[in-house]
């Protein structure tokens, strides 16, 4: 309610620092939230399952918001890391949801992988007075944990200038594209990138394989080609033994066989985003900057 808002507003800004409001602590919004946390921000957090919000505030000293409305009164600027646009579309616009507060925040950052047509509407559906800005991230949960994400930001650095300590606490880069909505689209473009990689090396390491070549000397190889990318190194682990690692879209998969038998092939997850790349290319119309 207003007057529990109200108690977690009257804590903001001690020494200045912005109060955040983090909505989602997945894989990486948990660690995303913690070093908005050891950067000095006051943060506020929720989560579907509010179990998971109370223990982030309890190991942090920091509060829980029983519902993403109460979240955004009490903060001034919210942050999201949400798994699809059906997830977002709830946070939102559901009961108790951000789009229903009665002041706070005055700018929503999207930072999860949503379609372009979702943050589209979320632009143009907000309330007025609040923003909505698009700030998808590159860089896998070891990235999020040491906070070298690179943000890809749907604002001017100008637009966004009071977010720049933000984005700094979480990412090694942050790259402002201008117009609204190109940070979603080039995530979609990154991603499209290192699912091709991942699908390449995937049949790369199979060939090595089935032909009694050590994976680990074949990797060594590959890492140290004029193939290699950044990824690589630091999802070495999840290609030598991904059985044992948490699923993510890398995976040996393919059309490539081994002695093993078949690889994997992409996870649904890859599939999601390489089908919302087709339909910006087929339906969005071209982003085009602000005039100066």
């Amino acid at each position: 309610g207003q007057s529990r808002a109200g108690d977690l507003r009257s804590r903001k800004r001690q020494g200045g620092l912005m109060h955040i409001g983090f909505a989602g602590l997945g894989r990486m919004g948990g660690l995303m939230a913690e070093n908005l946390v050891r950067a000095g921000h006051l943060v506020t957090v929720w989560n579907r399952s509010a179990e998971k919000a109370r223990a982030f505030a309890a190991k942090h000293g920091s509060q829980a918001a029983t519902t993403p409305r109460e979240l955004s009164e009490a903060a001034d600027v919210v942050i999201t890391m949400l798994a699809d646009d059906a997830a977002s579309n709830a946070v939102h616009r559901g009961a108790d949801g951000l789009f229903s507060a009665s002041g706070g925040a005055a700018r929503i950052v999207e930072m999860g992988t949503m379609s372009p047509p979702h943050i589209a509407d979320l632009r143009n559906s907000a309330p007025e007075g609040v923003a909505v800005i698009d700030a998808p991230v590159s860089g896998a949960t070891r990235a999020a944990a040491e906070a070298q994400l690179m943000i890809m930001v749907g604002a001017t650095q100008s637009d966004a200038a009071t977010l720049v300590p933000v984005f700094a606490a979480m990412g090694r880069n942050t790259i402002f594209l201008g117009a609204p909505g190109a940070g979603t689209v080039m995530k979609l473009a990154v991603n499209m990138l290192i699912h091709g990689l991942n699908q390449t090396v995937s049949e790369a390491l199979s060939l090595a394989e089935a032909s009694g070549i050590d994976l680990e000397k074949a990797f060594d190889v590959i890492e140290s080609s004029a193939a290699a990318a950044p990824m690589l190194s630091y999802r070495r682990p999840l290609y030598l033994d991904e059985t044992a690692h948490d699923v993510t879209f890398t995976g040996r998969g393919g059309i490539a066989h081994s002695s093993s038998g078949s690889r994997k092939l992409a996870s649904p997850s890859s599939s999601r985003q390489v089908d919302m790349a087709v339909a910006v290319l087929k339906s969005t119309p071209r982003i085009t900057n602000p005039p100066p």
